[in-house]
């Protein structure tokens, strides 16, 4: 079990984000201090990304765990990880957000990180204690966001790119937050839809119709966060019925739609990844969000 905590305070949490915004594409960064490190227990919502969480904190920092299963430190949580947690005396962390497509490039893994947790240094390798350092050892975040880009800007492609028809359909099933056809985007692409099936699968580490569903969830999600009724997220995100979101959001958090309105990550989503247009930061009045330095 992981330690007894509770949601943080939000109002006890500064919370930086990179001004310009990181041009790494399908890279999103956010870091998170808290002023007062106390206990904390979260349940982490599903995401169409692969994150990295980099503990950062002095002393006993992040505990993860899957399924009652505890760890220590910073870790990578692939596409759709089952029943994460996240808890312990978290004082700071870096959250990396890798669109699968990036993932595949910059960690050569997207594939087999699916449905996984993992300890940041099996997959970063010998380099992950040097990496941590450099980032702890910074000064301001504006230095940790530039060394996080530089790091992950020069790690070498451990394999070839993603098929450019494969980050086509992501691209795709993304813009259209997840109401696509499998047909139309085997058409746009000009390949047999066995095909996108098996090369979008062996590169991205899930069908398009389960990258579909996540992406769809993830967008009723957020509006379910922003105080819309069930009954009309249903009808906008495309789903039957509510009964019908009620059970993709079963799937996807072991929540009910209730649940995920209140859910600790997607309170602060606006603030910690702001959408890049408008240009200003929606803030609650009670939140600090620290500015470059």
């Amino acid at each position: 079990m992981l330690p007894t905590g509770t949601s943080p305070d939000w109002a006890e949490v500064d919370i930086a984000v990179p001004r310009p915004p990181v041009r790494l594409p399908g890279v999103a960064m956010a870091g998170f201090r808290q002023r007062l490190p106390a206990p904390v227990d979260i349940a982490m919502v599903a995401h169409p990304s692969v994150t990295l969480l980099l503990d950062l904190s002095d002393g006993e920092g992040i505990v993860h765990g899957v399924h009652g299963r505890r760890r220590h430190g910073s870790f990578v949580a692939g596409l759709h990880p089952a029943g994460l947690r996240v808890g312990g005396r978290v004082g700071e962390c870096l959250q990396i957000r890798l669109g699968p497509v990036a993932a595949a490039a910059v960690l050569g893994a997207s594939a087999e990180l699916t449905g996984t947790v993992v300890p940041f240094r099996d997959v970063w390798g010998h380099d992950a204690d040097r990496a941590e350092d450099r980032l702890r050892a910074a000064a301001t975040w504006d230095e940790r966001f530039a060394i996080a880009a530089e790091i992950l800007g020069r790690r070498p492609a451990p394999r070839p790119p993603v098929d450019p028809e494969v980050a086509h359909i992501w691209r795709r099933t993304l813009t259209g937050q997840g109401r696509v056809r499998v047909e139309g985007l085997a058409d746009e692409v000009g390949w047999s839809r066995k095909r996108l099936w098996s090369r979008f699968r062996a590169q991205l580490g899930i069908t398009p119709k389960r990258a579909a569903r996540l992406v769809r969830f993830d967008h009723a999600a957020h509006l379910l966060a922003a105080g819309r009724a069930p009954v009309d997220v249903a009808a906008e995100c495309g789903y039957v019925d509510q009964s019908h979101l009620h059970r993709e959001v079963r799937t996807f958090t072991d929540l009910t739609p209730a649940g995920v309105a209140t859910a600790p990550w997607l309170a602060i989503d606006d603030t910690a990844w702001p959408a890049p247009t408008p240009p200003h930061l929606p803030v609650d009045g009670r939140q600090r969000v620290l500015r470059p330095r």
